[in-house]
């Protein structure tokens, strides 16, 4: 999975298994990670056991990348459960490689830069210290069902967990067994998550029921719901069922706007977040038309939106934000190397499977039903044909026969 982020001012993109990270405002030299030439697992011993039971090793591809809110810190995990920290200044320095107990789903650092915490896809939350690095990892959640996202409150106060079951959970971070709400309404899977640093109480979810909700997050009341399917315009070439996936949620510096990425959708909503005497409010949606399916977007420090496409020639645009509309702009040409040297994948869902099916079982037994019955019905039309073909013997025998018998006897 491609992805993009920022870690202060460089722009960080991962794809497969390399993460390369590009100066945006200055000509230095970009920092490369390998995660396949990166530090490997120490063999298990005799009795060792890990937990999860899952086989050893994977493929080193990168799942899931977070940077810290300062930018000073970066968090990278791949798929043989490797826990990469790395600090931006002076120079890029790896400061400790983790091992986890299965493939992370979402990472995400404390406002206070002490703790990165980790979602695997078993539903648990790891938390691993920042300020000791070769620290294991402590569990402190667990969900009954895969933790797709996690955020954490502006004030560090509360751990914010979603999944596949639809449920997005507000947990007390010193005690995470303290539930302070859980925000229930979402019809499908909860697949992105965020708390803008402008709305300190508010909590914005995005679903695979194609709709965004503003949540306060102390109360877990459902303060407001966007249908994108009002709002997005699909193409012609777009499927009569395709399905709405929300797979990123992004805020400007400021937060006071919300960039919304769909998979397979060949737009880019924004919305304002804006602050009312009511409390937080959702509104004044501007369009994005791009000519490629985006695979990633993320804010810089000036609130320009930067765009991951599916696109070969110029996979990376850039908009910045001008009388009240996104309009494109120029980068230098070091930068745009970064989004070049991201492989072009195929826009395919990465949630698809997430989807629960719901089935009619009574429509589905009386179509099989009528099937039978229909079965039956041209069975015996066969055997009533076959009878009436099929030549009759005579019921009397003939008077020469039965004399003959009768002198036989």
């Amino acid at each position: 999975m491609a992805a993009v982020q920022f870690c202060g001012d460089w722009f960080i993109c991962s794809c497969d298994q390399r993460l390369l990270a590009v100066h945006s405002a200055q000509d230095r030299a970009p920092f490369e990670f390998d995660c396949g030439a990166a530090e490997k697992r120490p063999k298990k011993t005799e009795g060792d056991s890990e937990s999860g039971g899952e086989h050893e090793g994977g493929s080193d591809r990168i799942l899931a990348v977070a940077a810290s809110g300062s930018g000073d810190l970066l968090a990278l995990s791949d798929d043989s459960k490797r826990l990469v920290l790395l600090r931006r200044d002076p120079t890029w320095t790896v400061l400790s490689v983790r091992w986890l107990a299965r493939r992370s789903t979402a990472l995400a650092f404390t406002r206070a830069e002490d703790f990165l915490l980790v979602a695997d896809k078993s539903g648990d939350v790891y938390s691993a210290s920042v300020k000791e690095p070769d620290q294991e990892p402590e569990l402190q959640l667990g969900h009954l069902s895969m933790v797709l996202d996690l955020s954490v409150s502006v004030d560090d106060r509360f751990i914010v967990t979603c999944d596949r079951d639809e449920k997005i959970r507000v947990s007390c971070s010193r005690s995470p067994y303290n539930i302070q709400a859980f925000c229930l309404g979402h019809q499908q899977f909860v697949s992105a998550l965020l708390t803008p640093s402008g709305s300190p109480q508010t909590l914005i979810s995005g679903s695979g029921d194609g709709t965004v909700c503003l949540w306060d997050l102390l109360s877990g009341r459902r303060l407001q719901t966007v249908e994108l399917r009002r709002l997005v315009q699909l193409g012609d070439d777009a499927p009569d069922d395709q399905r709405l996936t929300v797979s990123r949620l992004r805020s400007s510096p400021d937060g006071c706007h919300v960039a919304v990425l769909c998979e397979r959708v060949k737009q880019i909503q924004l919305l304002s977040l804006e602050q009312t005497e009511g409390g937080a409010a959702l509104g004044a949606h501007v369009l994005l038309p791009l000519k490629h399916c985006p695979l990633d977007l993320t804010f810089d420090p000036r609130g320009r939106l930067w765009v991951l496409l599916n696109c070969e020639e110029r996979p990376l645009q850039v908009y910045e934000r001008t009388h009240g509309t996104y309009e494109q702009v120029q980068t230098s040409s070091h930068v745009g190397s970064c989004g070049s040297s991201a492989e072009a994948q195929r826009s395919s869902s990465r949630l698809e499977h997430l989807y629960v099916e719901t089935y009619d079982n009574v429509s589905e037994y009386m179509k099989k039903k009528q099937q039978r019955l229909e079965q039956q019905s041209q069975k015996r039309s066969r055997d009533q044909s076959r009878d009436q073909n099929r030549p009759k013997k005579s019921k009397t025998k003939s008077k020469t026969e039965s004399k003959s018998e009768t002198n036989g006897s």
